[in-house]
């Protein structure tokens, strides 16, 4: 089976083409047959990048005015007699899309039809800047591939094994039951991912295995996975609480909130905008939201840069040990995303000095790992160290297979 991967964002389709069949799941061969990037659309120079292994990559400026119309480009590329992997759109058997938002009703994975459309247009409201883009992405996809069928694969989806104790917040229980107010989580499929691929290469069995689990990149989350499900998350009820990120604050004292807004004579939405947009690393920095930016300032002498590169660090150690706690041990913390799977200083920072607790990093493995997939603890560790780049699109081609199949992926 063919299917197409699609995230769609306000203005970007990010896709790729994964071929699943029983031989090559028997051959743990699963990877995709190409993938691309188009940005800008609904614009006049929209930005195409597309590449399939071993070809050289493609890339283009065009118009590209819709969803739709970015839903075309991909299969004319895909299709195309030089560059493409299909010989034909009836190729094509599902499309998974990535879902942000899911709520209470999504728990898991499903086919998409007019009942479930309607339940995720509802979510909406909780996802504004996501939900209403990742659903154009499947209009798109009814109207150029009427005949495959759709799959919504959620990112809070996986912490919606959480119990009570970890996702209520200690208001009135009234604005749960009347308005869902309530820790949900991110990155779902990500931490999902690098859990069963730490499984699959160690031998061990998911559902006896804890982990911790810190997806860094722009947005950073860390999750606590006991037996295979996610205990807690940092993430709450938007993606902006938890730790430090490129521009978003994480935690804050919530009467933060009214101080500023009197001081600065500006209104909720403003606030929240700075606290999304211009805060986190730029914030600290008043320069760059870049980690790379930030490491070489950091380490040429700036120290703005290197005191903010201390605080994103502290928090995360500070949430390592709160999910030791939790878990009552843990068996590994990996690290993936652009910032855990490339940042050896993140990674020393926020680990090391943890041997009380039976985390033993190994500095040279640290330093070797850039960009890598495997352990960076030492052999005497208690608790495993693990870099494992995240593959968010394999989750959703999995979770499509078995959705149109009945079949899961083992």
């Amino acid at each position: 089976m063919k299917i197409l991967v699609l995230n769609c964002g306000s203005s970007s389709v990010k896709f790729q083409v994964i071929e699943i069949s029983k031989e090559r799941i028997k051959n743990n061969s699963i990877t995709a047959d190409a993938r691309g990037l188009i940005e800008r659309v609904g614009t006049d120079d929209a930005i195409i990048n597309y590449e399939v292994p071993g070809q050289d990559k493609f890339r283009a400026v065009e118009p590209i005015k819709n969803h739709k119309k970015a839903i075309e480009k991909v299969l004319e590329l895909l299709l195309d007699k030089n560059i493409g992997v299909l010989k034909s759109m009836k190729e094509i058997e599902a499309v998974g899309h990535r879902m942000v938002h899911g709520g209470e009703e999504f728990a898991s994975s499903v086919l998409i039809d007019e009942k479930v459309l309607a339940r995720m247009r509802e979510c909406s409201d909780l996802a504004p800047l996501h939900n209403p883009a990742n659903l154009k992405g499947y209009e798109a996809c009814r109207e150029v591939l009427p005949h495959v069928q759709n799959v919504g694969v959620f990112d809070t989806a996986f912490h919606q094994m959480m119990p009570p104790t970890s996702y209520l917040y200690a208001i009135p229980l009234k604005y749960y039951e009347k308005y869902m107010i309530r820790r949900f989580g991110f990155h779902g499929t990500s931490h999902r991912y690098v859990f069963y691929r730490y499984c699959k290469l160690t031998g061990r069995e998911p559902a006896k295995t804890s982990a911790i689990t810190c997806h860094l990149g722009n947005g950073a989350s860390i999750a606590a996975i006991k037996d295979g499900k996610s205990l807690d998350t940092s993430m709450g009820f938007t993606p902006l609480e938890g730790l430090v990120m490129g521009t978003r604050s994480g935690d804050l004292d919530p009467a933060i909130h009214e101080y500023i807004i009197n001081k600065e004579g500006i209104d909720i939405d403003e606030f929240t905008r700075i606290l999304n947009k211009e805060s986190g690393m730029l914030g600290l920095t008043e320069k760059a939201s870049d980690m790379r930016e930030i490491m070489e300032a950091a380490e040429a002498g700036d120290e703005k840069c290197g005191l903010a590169l201390d605080i994103y660090c502290y928090r995360l150690k500070k949430y390592i040990g709160a999910y030791l706690a939790a878990l009552n041990g843990a068996d590994v913390i990996i690290f993936t995303g652009g910032v855990g799977e490339n940042a050896d200083l993140v990674r020393e920072k926020s680990c090391g000095k943890l041997d009380f607790l039976g985390i033993e990093l190994d500095p040279e493995l640290n330093l070797e790992m850039n960009g890598g997939e495997g352990r960076i603890s030492r052999e005497s560790s208690r608790v495993e160290i693990y870099v494992i780049p995240t593959n968010e699109e394999m989750v959703i081609a999995w979770d499509t297979y078995q959705c149109v199949t009945g079949n899961p992926v083992t």
